[in-house]
């Protein structure tokens, strides 16, 4: 749903001194829909010789590492061989700030906020196999999120600035990074899933049992803390490991999220259906969350209650993708699991006549996710069925309401 999708990172040369130069770091989110939550991005690479740097604005490294063959006052802000960078927290003094920076290493979707889809720093470094790219380019990056891996640096054209209206400067070299997600490099495990309702079937599809893991037998999940019974668990992690964090309710599917897609009403040109967002983490929130749902018949959308909402065409004309995330200071925020852990919208949408039915699970989306996880889905034939001998619900509402609407009209006659 995001085929182009990635994080770039690019080093510009703005200075050089001798063997100092001055270089501009950027990170662009080129993500439709998956953004970075804190703790946020943790940049690394490695050094291909005995390069330092001497100073950083915008952002830090995590350890200075050993200096000791610099003498005096004069200290470089790092020696690391392989040093990690983090981004400044938001109020740092403004001196020690860059454009773009100081956010505590979160990033925008391009859909949700183009503006805080990009983060910078400048650093100070000193190096004297830099000006050859066959032994000057650090090697190993890594943004210190799980999922993500990252190419080489390559050389690239040179980036240009706006200086003012009539003048343009570039950069004296840039490299440049690409790094791509996976899910499952990320976690072995899923981290949401769906269930499915609608109102001409009282059952309700639930998620797949244990759609994010379970501890013990699949057929019902142990959820024990310390020995002793408790309402939650802690799901194992995707390396393998016991526990780790999220700390989920205790449910048959065991996931920190869950999507309810409910089939509500049906009327003679429109339907609607009401989307409801559950997390069942015990001490985490979801700040500035997004869902994405492929289903073919968004591409007649006509109202959205709650959440904003954009449609992702990324081929062609085919418009059968919708995301959608919180409306600010209203329900952006997801939070922890109790009574007002959810949030919940209603879309109305229009009956194309070509190809809307209520039959063979149309009404249902063929895809969701969750922060850019993909959601684990019931399996079709478990679907929610139209009542027996119904082709189309709509037409049987409407020739009932007929026979209601004579047998009155005629019980008021015979009163008269």
């Amino acid at each position: 749903m995001d085929p182009d999708g990635n994080i770039t990172i690019k080093w510009d040369f703005m200075t050089n001194s001798g063997d100092m130069y001055m270089v501009s770091v950027s990170i662009y989110n080129y993500q439709l829909y998956r953004h970075i939550e804190r703790p946020g991005w943790r940049l690394g690479w490695t050094w291909p010789n005995d390069e330092v740097i001497w100073d950083m604005r915008g952002a830090e490294t995590t350890n200075q590492g050993n200096c000791s063959k610099f003498k005096g006052d004069n200290i470089p802000h790092c020696c690391e061989k392989s040093p990690t960078i983090v981004d400044l927290l938001p109020g740092t003094p403004y001196n020690m700030q860059t454009k773009n920076c100081c956010r505590g290493g979160v990033l925008s979707s391009l859909t949700q906020d183009r503006t805080l889809a990009m983060a910078s720093f400048q650093m100070s470094m000193e190096s004297a196999n830099i000006s050859s790219p066959a032994t000057g380019k650090p090697s190993n990056f890594t943004l210190g999120i799980p999922g993500y891996t990252c190419s080489n640096a390559t050389v690239v054209a040179p980036s240009k600035f706006q200086f003012d209206k009539q003048r343009t400067t570039q950069a004296l070299m840039t490299w440049e990074i690409t790094c791509s997600f996976s899910q499952f490099r990320e976690s072995a495990t899923p981290s949401c899933c769906v269930s499915l309702s609608t109102f001409y079937n009282s059952t309700i599809v639930s998620c797949p049992r244990c759609s994010c893991g379970c501890q013990g037998e699949p057929t019902l999940p142990t959820c024990s803390r310390d020995g002793e019974q408790s309402n939650f668990l802690r799901l194992p992690n995707g390396d393998g490991g016991s526990t780790t964090s999220p700390a989920v309710l205790c449910t048959p599917h065991m996931c920190p999220i869950r999507v309810h897609w409910h089939v509500k009403e049906s009327y003679r040109e429109y339907w609607r259906v009401k989307v409801t967002i559950t997390n069942f983490n015990m001490y985490s929130n979801y700040s500035d969350w997004n869902l994405v749902i492929q289903h073919p018949n968004f591409r007649s959308i006509l109202q959205i209650f709650s959440f904003n909402y954009l449609p992702l065409v990324q081929y062609g004309e085919i418009n059968d993708t919708a995301m959608f995330w919180g409306i600010k200071h209203y329900n952006d925020m997801l939070i922890q699991c109790g009574e007002n852990g959810n949030v919940q919208t209603e879309m109305l949408l229009h009956k194309d006549a070509a190809d809307f039915t209520f039959g063979g699970g149309w009404a249902f989306p063929r895809r969701l996710s969750f922060n850019g996880h993909d959601c684990v889905m019931p399996p079709p034939d478990s679907y929610p069925t139209m009542p027996n001998g119904s082709s189309t619900l709509s037409s049987l509402v409407h020739c009932v309401s007929l026979v209601l609407s004579s047998f009155l009209l005629s019980v008021v006659l015979l009163l008269l």
